[in-house]
């Protein structure tokens, strides 16, 4: 009888779903950060941030392929330290965000690619317009509780697109050629995420 217990209960296990071994985390906003960098007439990069976010990740431990992510980001919030130049990216000519308030990232699929290392591929919704594009992932750290007992991860994650398929078209001619904004956006994440 014992036996037909444990081969019952070997049966159940092998048969439950991979979320299962699924957990959840938050992403907390105080201690992450989602950066962007562009060249600036052509001599420098331009950094700044979007200050506003919050999102969600399912880590499965079991299989990692199976894991998730959705981020939502407020496009009002980005932030270049100059308030003249924040007003003109939040504007129709750049973000928009009075029409378009919040850009999304929704995960299609997880790979490996080494060594705590993953390709994170999924939808970029930005300016009203959705492309797919894929993450270069360090991470997730293994569990951490901090001092007042929740449990912590973090992983970093980079991208880089064109801002013109998101119709970012905005731009200016330089005398000397060239032009006053790049076209390639290189975008960081540094994720702290809290277990839910």
């Amino acid at each position: 009888m014992k036996r037909i217990i444990a081969s019952i209960s070997a049966i159940i296990a092998l048969a439950l779903p991979a979320f299962a071994f699924a957990t959840t985390w938050a992403i907390d906003p105080d201690h992450s950060n989602i950066g962007f960098k562009v060249k600036h007439l052509m001599v420098s990069n331009v950094k700044g941030s979007f200050d506003k976010h919050t999102g969600t990740v399912e880590i499965n431990d079991k299989d990692i392929t199976k894991s998730k992510v959705e981020v939502s980001i407020d496009a009002n919030s980005i932030n270049t330290n100059v308030q003249k130049r924040d007003e003109h990216l939040r504007s129709a000519d750049f973000f928009d965000v009075a029409k378009y308030p919040a850009m999304t990232f929704v995960s299609k699929k997880v790979a490996k690619a080494g060594k705590d290392k993953l390709k994170v591929t999924g939808d970029l919704t930005l300016h009203g317009i959705t492309k797919q594009v894929v993450l270069d992932v360090e991470g997730p750290t293994k569990e951490s509780k901090d001092p007042w007992g929740a449990i912590r991860r973090g992983a970093t994650a980079n991208t880089k697109i064109n801002r013109k398929d998101f119709g970012l078209v905005w731009n200016k001619a330089l005398e000397t050629g060239g032009v006053a904004v790049g076209d390639e956006i290189t975008i960081t994440l540094e994720i702290e995420m809290i277990k839910k």
